[in-house]
């Protein structure tokens, strides 16, 4: 009597023991399957995504160069240009790095033949527009930022379009998207600026 309780309850252990390895196995492997396939859809992606990422990164370096640029020049500069230009800065500087970290993600390099265009790209300033902007006096300078911003912002509202028509990658397309809304806004409002200087 004292043997078959005992076996029974080896066995009993046994089968507790193996429903609860199963269970713990089967939860990870479903876990598992759901991490990797949500970080699939996330990292999912097309040669747009990949083309805006490339192209908007260095579109976006230049933004925050001319901000530098003109916030350099101290407190001669128009106050509100320059406080539009801190706020440039402060949409754009977390977005360069965003665009890094997917093409890393995505196993690209971060600039391409079509970064490699350089000012042939979109809205992007020549050498001889970026060296009349750090020239400028203080005074002069608020006017020729809101000039080039405007053309800059067009070029990077035209390729975030594109992104959003075309890309795959839902962070990169809500991203694009972000860049219509809010730089389309500063476009209006530098085009009032430029109107009231």
């Amino acid at each position: 009597m004292h043997t078959t309780t005992t076996r029974t309850l080896a066995v009993a252990a046994a089968l507790t023991l193996g429903l609860t390895i199963a269970g713990c196995s089967a939860g990870n492997s479903s876990s598992d399957a759901g991490a990797a396939s949500s970080t699939s859809a996330a990292s999912a992606h097309n040669d747009q995504d990949v083309m805006f990422a490339q192209m908007m990164l260095p579109h976006h370096k230049q933004a925050v160069e001319m901000s530098d640029m003109l916030l350099a020049k101290g407190s001669g500069v128009d106050s509100d240009v320059a406080a539009l230009a801190k706020q440039i800065k402060a949409e754009q500087s977390p977005e360069i790095n965003q665009l890094a970290s997917w093409l890393q993600g995505w196993d690209e390099p971060t600039e391409s033949e079509h970064s490699g265009m350089g000012h042939s790209m979109s809205g992007m300033m020549s050498d001889s527009d970026m060296n009349d902007l750090d020239q400028a006096s203080a005074k002069d300078a608020g006017k020729l930022y809101l000039e080039q911003m405007v053309q800059h912002h067009k070029g990077a509202v035209d390729m975030a379009k594109t992104e959003v028509d075309k890309g795959k990658n839902t962070e990169a397309v809500a991203m694009a998207k972000s860049i219509v809304s809010s730089q389309t806004e500063q476009i209006t409002q530098m085009r009032d600026m430029l109107a009231s200087l």
